[in-house]
């Protein structure tokens, strides 16, 4: 019998690093644009993905508001401990920590590792924080780096979001109670099930086409932060904030997941310190493999809390 942690590398991570190693091979022997693999992710598959995950859900709106509440405050909490590790940095390199820290993968990454982790009732958690993490990514992203209009701007962005109308589609369905046609169900819901591939090929093709990573100490600190304190401070918050079971693990897992490669886009657009945050999410994505395995394992024990 292998150990917990061979046992979670082989039968989580693994398939996911298969994924996204075929896609990091394809960038290599392609000119493969992510731009276009991105609006297809984005704008067609996921939109599908969360709707599919919202009209089957088994989390109430209750533990699901609870689940994007305890969210939002772990990510303003690694705001602040990034704010304190990095004081010393200059303001552009210190907000470049701090959004590598607060804005996790929990899409191309998070989703498949919830589904083998935790299964389809993990993979319903997960959407929820991915989600708020969309929300997340495209209010606090701008208003730490800068932008001239801030969070407001960010939110504009987040409404322009096909996934956003989806979401209130699913919920008006859910509430009023409206039946689906067969055949629609059936063909959201295999868009749906090509998002976790497509993500993962994405990821890979993005790590494929990164260049050298910088081992700075911004980026060191970006990256033990959001692998290693991270997963602590969630299971301490999340306990705090009253979530117990599947809630936690949810939670857990998906503060462990590296840095957004829309944090480095995000940086990129607002001539933030996009350098230092490429590399965060390159290195903290490596790095996760092995964390990531790590979180899984004690998941259980996690569960039980409480």
């Amino acid at each position: 019998m292998l150990p917990p942690v061979f046992a979670a590398l082989l039968n989580v991570v693994l398939p996911v690093v298969l994924v996204a190693g075929v896609g990091a091979l394809l960038a290599r022997r392609f000119p493969l644009s992510q731009d276009t693999l991105g609006k297809v992710s984005l704008n067609g598959l996921t939109p599908a993905l969360a709707l599919s995950s919202l009209l089957g859900t088994t989390v109430s709106a209750g533990a699901g508001l609870h689940l994007a509440l305890a969210y939002f405050a772990l990510a303003l909490a690694g705001v602040l401990l990034a704010f304190l590790a990095a004081y010393r940095a200059p303001g552009v390199t210190r907000r470049a920590v701090m959004a590598s820290v607060a804005i996790g993968n929990n899409g191309n990454f998070g989703l498949p590792i919830a589904l083998f982790a935790l299964g389809q009732s993990g993979l319903d958690q997960a959407v929820v924080i991915f989600l708020c993490s969309v929300v997340l990514t495209f209010t606090l992203g701008p208003l730490l780096y800068g932008s001239a209009g801030g969070a407001r701007a960010g939110l504009k962005s987040v409404l322009r979001l096909p996934v956003v109308w989806c979401i209130a589609a699913a919920l008006l369905v859910r509430v009023l109670h409206l039946p689906v046609p067969l055949g629609l169900r059936r063909g959201i819901d295999l868009l749906g099930q090509a998002a976790l591939p497509m993500v993962l090929l994405s990821l890979g093709i993005q790590l494929g086409q990164a260049g050298r990573i910088a081992l700075t100490w911004p980026v060191l600190t970006a990256v033990g932060l959001r692998v290693l304190a991270m997963p602590a401070l969630a299971l301490g918050l999340g306990l705090l904030l009253g979530l117990r079971g599947l809630n936690l693990q949810g939670l857990v897992l998906a503060s462990a997941m590296p840095t957004a490669v829309n944090a480095f886009l995000l940086a990129r657009e607002y001539e933030a310190d996009a350098e230092t945050v490429a590399s965060a999410v390159a290195l903290s994505t490596f790095a996760s493999l092995v964390t990531a395995a790590l979180v899984v394992t004690v998941l259980p024990w996690v569960g039980g809390l409480g």
